[in-house]
């Protein structure tokens, strides 16, 4: 009877496709184990945590919406833009916090703009994000002419959200990753808002039908996609010690790629975080072990674009079955 309990548990936590993941995960750990000797060491997992902490929160966000049936492949510049206010206002005042809260602001606007182009003027979001896109880029490069802008305010607390590590292995920025990850994993999965952002993804028509306010769903999960990826963005920061012009470039096509290969559907209404998480978790181990085993960088940004063609064509494949 236990057993029965404890296989009941694990079939609620992990769906069929999140098994074959971890499966999948598993292979390509025992891989890159046995390939590289320097592989499964604690700095090398440790740096691993580290790295996918970025895109995993920014896939939260990114995911959230994807599930409401919009996308957002602005969210690369937009790492680029906030970091700007957040390390101006670090070196003019000498404060972090109110660095972030302009950073995190911005990013909600940012979100309020995209939202309100698609849910009120009716423009699709790939377009709308699309066209953000290379505003927000060509702004950043407007304003800093190009140049990094370094932190000159000497903040402890922002060098360490991005690099420190408690006990020397585990990052402060996973910590955060995991506390965010689980929030919305139990939003998602058992509150009202949740259940809304599945409805209004699997069918607009009809979650209007029953009361819900689809504008007002799907403009919530543009906010929340653009503060996620404004808090990696903090991170980033934090990494590079500046505002640079440079981040986030190719950063919304890592998330795209692991969101849609954890099982989020490009269509709406499918999909878990934990599923997301996986994804982030099989790309970060698959670019750090081919790293680890000196493949060029060009080759595992080809791998790269072949998960995400695969990642789609399963999803294509999956709706066709349906």
């Amino acid at each position: 009877m236990g057993e029965k309990n404890n296989i009941s548990i694990l079939k609620r936590i992990f769906s069929v496709n999140e098994s074959g993941l971890l499966v999948s995960l598993a292979v390509i750990f025992i891989f890159f184990s046995v390939s590289s000797r320097y592989f499964l060491t604690v700095r090398n997992l440790s740096n691993v945590l580290g790295q996918v902490s970025l895109p995993l929160i920014a896939a939260v966000g990114f995911s959230v919406l994807l599930i409401s049936g919009e996308v957002d492949i602005s969210i690369g510049s937009l790492q680029a833009l906030v970091s700007l206010p957040l390390v101006a206002i670090m070196n003019s005042t000498g404060s972090f916090f109110l660095g972030a809260i302009a950073a995190l602001v911005m990013g909600a606007a940012v979100g309020i703009v995209n939202g309100l182009l698609v849910t009120k003027l009716k423009i699709n979001s790939l377009i709308t994000t699309l066209g953000m896109y290379y505003t927000l880029r060509g702004a950043v490069y407007l304003i800093t002419k190009k140049v990094a802008i370094a932190d000159a305010s000497g903040r402890e607390i922002f060098f360490l959200i991005g690099n420190g590590k408690l006990f020397r292995f585990l990052p402060y920025s996973a910590m955060l990753m995991f506390v965010i990850l689980f929030l919305f994993m139990y939003i998602m999965k058992n509150t009202t808002y949740g259940r809304r952002i599945y409805a209004v993804g699997g069918n607009a028509e009809v979650a209007r039908a029953i009361g819900i306010n689809v504008e007002k769903v799907k403009l919530s999960a543009f906010v929340l996609c653009s503060v996620m990826a404004s808090i990696s963005a903090i991170l980033l920061a934090s990494r590079l010690g500046s505002a640079n012009h440079m981040a986030g470039l190719g950063f919304e096509f890592q998330v795209v790629a692991a969101s849609i290969l954890g099982g989020v559907s490009l269509s709406g209404g499918v999909g878990t975080l934990l599923g997301a998480f996986i994804g982030v978790l099989i790309i970060a181990l698959i670019q750090n072990g081919l790293g680890m085993m000196n493949v060029y960088t060009m080759w595992q940004l080809v791998i790269t674009g072949v998960i995400i063609i695969v990642s789609v064509a399963i999803d294509e494949l999956k709706k066709r079955n349906e």
